[in-house]
């Protein structure tokens, strides 16, 4: 009797159990969002494929089949077929200049300007976007002049090009009211235009000041614009601060190109007035891209005091790894090598001022990590690249054990013996491989081809041990222009070809990566790298629903052909951000989803 009691108390418990699992489950809110009609490549290892992803409130509830993922509709789920695309986890920029390539975005890129007509059209572009008071500035003109974009650095040049030499002439007629101070790539010159001569004060009677020149015509005696060093100076002073205003508009625009491109979060150098920028727009729902933003490793103090440690922030904005500077870049011959340049037997490159000035990038390191602040360290040359792992073995073997995160930014050129003391260091390389099919138009030519077989070695560092984080260095460098888009990062990775497929076969090609790496390298990775491995980074149940949709599979088109894959739609926790006209669809939810709707 006992004994039947007992069973008929264990089957009622049962019972109860069940029903209230039942009720939990019919209780359970349906999803906002469904993507059915897709191949999705998770990026997780137990289920790397699915054909169907639910959301609500901004996470992923659920991936699977069609008939898993239906139980989580309700009456307004927003279903959303999307015909065969195909869906990745959102891709992750590891290194942007956010405020530099907003300004340029909105104002003036003159990289590949080599003509008097070409600059004209990209001034007269830059005039009509800007607002009403703002001046044009910079661009760098010139900077592809003598190999052109898109070389390989394998073409005969039959003739050295002659140099562009631009006069305020062509500009003047398009520019009445709006004051111009351009740059040439290297500093070497700036060419004001009339307005900006007239507001500096600088007429043909205006002497050369010490340090610089005021070209003038050989005809009238006036200014042709043309000004070197300290003359340019003269300009600079007159130009007033920009308006906040100013920076909002150049931030939409690039957060726009980035939507474009399918990038769902940036790891960027963040100053001061930027991040204003930042938090202005993510508190009107203005910010559609996640932000990792990183100050300079020499204010760790400054965010030690506070208590702000890496990861401080929420899931749109948050203070990352601090960013260091050991040498200088490739394209000005700065990066530190243990010999010289060929083409500059006198130059080995330059040591930073946080390596030069007291307390020194060792003691930097050490000081920031026993805070618990994570180093990230730019080093380009092999030189660079050697001693930089030796401070950070310094910082490793003088501190607490602790989960770290180092971080060697670029990584450009390895010595042999470096590769393993990567994965020994546990050192996530920050890499970014349209470095590669850029910067090998003149890589050969300064360094050599010894050298280079350690040049972007991006399967070298992987053997060796490195985590591979992928990124872009949007918008470049004042030597060259790096786009922010992953897929040409990928096929970068994949081809170690141009865009026009040269050399045949890939510039080094057994450091080419497969697609599933160069994918990883975008996603997960880049989200272990920022500590948020578990939020980002793939499409699984319980992380952020941040979805790149793709009109082509790219574990399936020949990787000649990734470069010309379509971004289709973007995703940030369940909000579409940018969506292709012909997914009607999509765009009806973009357009709900609009800020102030």
């Amino acid at each position: 009797m006992r004994n039947s009691l007992l069973l008929m108390a264990v089957a009622v418990a049962a019972l109860v159990i069940a029903l209230q699992t039942t009720s939990r489950r019919g209780a359970e809110a349906p999803a906002d969002l469904i993507l059915v009609g897709v191949e999705i490549y998770t990026v997780e290892a137990d289920r790397p494929r699915a054909e169907a992803v639910a959301v609500r409130g901004g996470r992923i509830i659920a991936v699977g089949d069609e008939g898993e993922i239906s139980r989580h509709k309700g009456p307004a789920t927003a279903v959303v077929d999307l015909g065969g695309a195909f869906v990745v986890p959102g891709f992750i920029d590891n290194h942007t200049h956010f405020d530099y390539a907003a300004r340029l975005l909105l104002g003036i890129n003159l990289l590949d300007v080599t003509d008097a007509d070409l600059l004209a059209e990209r001034v007269a572009g830059a005039r009509d976007r800007l607002p009403e008071g703002a001046w044009i500035l910079d661009g760098d003109w010139g900077a592809y002049e003598e190999w052109a974009m898109g070389s390989s650095g394998r073409e005969e040049v039959a003739e050295p090009r002659e140099r562009f030499k631009p006069h305020r002439d062509i500009i003047d007629p398009l520019t009445p009211e709006t004051p111009v101070l351009l740059s040439r790539w290297d500093g070497s010159e700036y060419l004001a235009n009339g307005v900006a001569l007239e507001r500096a004060g600088i007429t043909h009677a205006t002497p050369d000041p010490a340090g610089g020149t005021i070209e003038r015509d050989p005809r009238t005696g006036d200014p042709t614009g043309i000004l070197t060093g300290t003359a340019a100076d003269l300009v600079r002073r007159v130009i007033p601060a920009k308006s906040f205003e100013q920076r909002v508009l150049e931030a939409r625009v690039a957060l726009a190109r980035l939507a474009e491109n399918g990038v769902t979060g940036i790891h960027d150098i963040t100053r001061a007035h930027q991040m204003e920028v930042f938090q202005y727009l993510r508190d009107r729902g203005e910010l559609t891209v996640r932000v990792y933003a990183r100050p300079t490793l020499d204010h760790w103090e400054d965010l030690a005091a506070l208590g702000v440690g890496t990861g401080y922030g929420d899931e749109y904005l948050k203070i990352g790894g601090l960013k260091g500077f050991v040498d200088g870049i490739m394209g000005n011959s700065g990066a530190r090598f243990r010999e010289p340049y060929d083409h500059q037997p006198d130059n080995s490159g330059i040591w930073r001022t946080m390596v030069l000035e007291p307390p020194g990038m060792a003691e930097l390191i050490r000081a920031a990590d026993s805070v618990g602040l994570d180093p990230h360290v730019h080093a380009i040359g092999d030189l660079a690249v050697d001693t930089l792992l030796d401070w950070f073995e310094m910082a490793v073997e003088r501190n607490a054990p602790r989960e770290r995160r180092f971080r060697m930014i670029h990584a450009q050129v390895v010595e042999e013996d470096d590769f393993e003391r990567f994965g020994e260091l546990g050192i996530i390389a920050e890499v970014q491989p349209y470095h590669a099919i850029d910067d090998m138009r003149w890589m050969e030519e300064r360094i050599g081809y010894e050298r280079c077989k350690g040049a972007y070695a991006f399967k070298s560092l992987m053997e060796g041990g490195a985590l591979l984080s992928f990124g872009s260095d949007w918008p470049g460098t004042n030597a060259a222009w790096y786009p922010a888009k992953p897929l040409l990062g990928i096929y970068a990775a994949v081809t170690r070809q141009t865009l026009d497929g040269e050399p045949e076969g890939g510039w080094f090609p057994e450091e080419r990566l497969d697609v599933e790496t160069a994918i990883a390298a975008f996603t997960i990775n880049n989200a272990f790298a920022a500590g948020e491995e578990d939020v980002k980074g793939s499409i699984r149940a319980g992380k952020l629903a941040d979805f790149t949709i793709l009109d082509g599979d790219l574990l399936e088109v020949e990787p000649s052909e990734i470069k010309d894959v379509r971004v289709l739609g973007t995703v940030v926790g369940g909000r579409v951000v940018y969506a292709d006209p012909t997914l009607t669809d999509l765009v009806e939810l973009l357009d709900e989803a609009a800020p102030g709707r």
